[in-house]
């Protein structure tokens, strides 16, 4: 089937992929545009699992300051070498992470740097709420469980909606730039600041930041 270069033009700006990776997708979801969006998730996410154990040692630092200057992100994300680093591509990425950190103040990356004690804490609270709610004994562990899901999805980088487009994880998105550039990223570290965050009338100025 003949597929238009409207249709193409419109699966890149969704996904972000290239030009004959959107062509081949259109082609293998016969121009359904979601089966072709699924196609390229997948097919990111192939790609991502292949070269995840490669190491990723260059890279950029990126800024986004928001709010008349209020509030504002600093975030690192690695790639494997400078030409990647230089790609338009590349830098709309790691603005657009910084961007979307400012907005949704994350406080992880993925959920494996999580606390134990922050973990526990967080099923306690659960776990109190549905007795309290009088749940059945036998289906309390799932219900905490499905809370601590939303919990990551709410905290964690990796596994918060994009602002920029509420059909992806910033993990889908990730994968799908691993996919177009052809090497491994990692988000490394962010810091985010609060202009007056965590000061009272009689606390003295200081300057702190939490780095991932």
């Amino acid at each position: 089937m003949e597929i238009s270069i409207e249709l193409v033009k419109d699966l890149r700006q969704r996904t972000g992929a290239g030009v004959n990776d959107c062509k081949a997708a259109l082609l293998e979801a016969k121009g359904s545009m979601e089966a072709a969006i699924d196609y390229l998730r997948r097919k990111g996410l192939a790609t991502a699992a292949k070269k995840a154990g490669r190491i990723a040692t260059d890279g950029m630092v990126s800024s986004y300051i928001h709010a008349g200057g209020k509030m504002g992100v600093l975030v690192e994300v690695n790639c494997e070498t400078d030409f990647v680093a230089k790609t338009e591509d590349f830098q709309t990425f790691v603005k657009n992470i910084a961007m979307h950190i400012a907005a949704t103040n994350p406080q992880y990356i993925r959920r494996e740097e999580i606390p134990g004690e922050v973990l526990e804490r967080e099923r306690a609270i659960y776990r109190t709420q549905a007795q309290e709610a009088g749940k059945p004994e036998k289906i309390i562990d799932k219900i905490v469980e499905g809370k601590m899901e939303r919990f990551y999805s709410e905290v964690c980088l990796l596994e918060q909606t994009y602002v920029r487009d509420p059909d992806l994880t910033i993990k889908e998105l990730l994968d799908a730039m691993i996919a177009k550039v052809g090497e491994n990223i990692s988000i490394r570290r962010f810091a985010r600041f609060q202009l007056g965050e965590g000061l009272s009338s009689q606390s003295t100025p200081t300057c702190s930041s939490s780095v991932k």
